[in-house]
């Protein structure tokens, strides 16, 4: 019988204004700033929570898939991410990215993200991001890699 995965256990958010996660993460990325990651006013720039959320993905699908990634012929594409911000970074935090595939379909994956303080649990920002399946020879649209498609299934405990 296959063993259970626990779902990433972090201190509550506070912050009313952030909603509760409708799905288990069990995936998490740590995170590290570097000086040049922080604006003018002291704050984590907005621009850099996408880019942890892009590694965010990328380790999602490494731990996820596993042995399976083709990482020269990756057969999804970014075609919407929307990203809401709740509280901001500074350069001393311990961040992490929680990922989470939400839903599969014939075409395409969608993904939540969170940036989540590791010590507080402050969420500093959401968000989804929807893949579309892709062939990189065609350049054109595909369904979804139907062994990606499973494993991920496998991975959340999707059936």
């Amino acid at each position: 019988m296959k063993k259970m995965k626990q779902p990433i256990e972090l201190p509550p958010c506070g912050n009313p204004k952030v909603p509760v996660a409708e799905h288990p993460f069990y995936h998490s990325q740590e995170l590290q700033m570097r000086f040049n990651d922080i604006d003018m006013v002291g704050h984590l720039n907005n621009a850099i929570y996408l880019q942890f959320m892009d590694l965010g993905k990328a380790t999602y699908f490494r731990e996820a898939i596993q042995d399976r990634v083709d990482w020269h012929n990756v057969p999804v594409v970014i075609v919407n991410v929307n990203c809401n911000f709740y509280s901001p970074s500074y350069l001393d935090e311990n961040l992490v990215c929680l990922t989470a595939t939400t839903r599969i379909s014939e075409r395409s994956i969608r993904l939540h993200q969170r940036i989540v303080n590791k010590e507080t649990g402050d969420v500093k920002c959401d968000a989804t991001c929807v893949m579309a399946g892709f062939d990189a020879k065609t350049a054109k649209g595909a369904p979804i890699d139907p062994v990606w498609a499973q494993a991920i299934r496998e991975f959340e405990g999707l059936e």
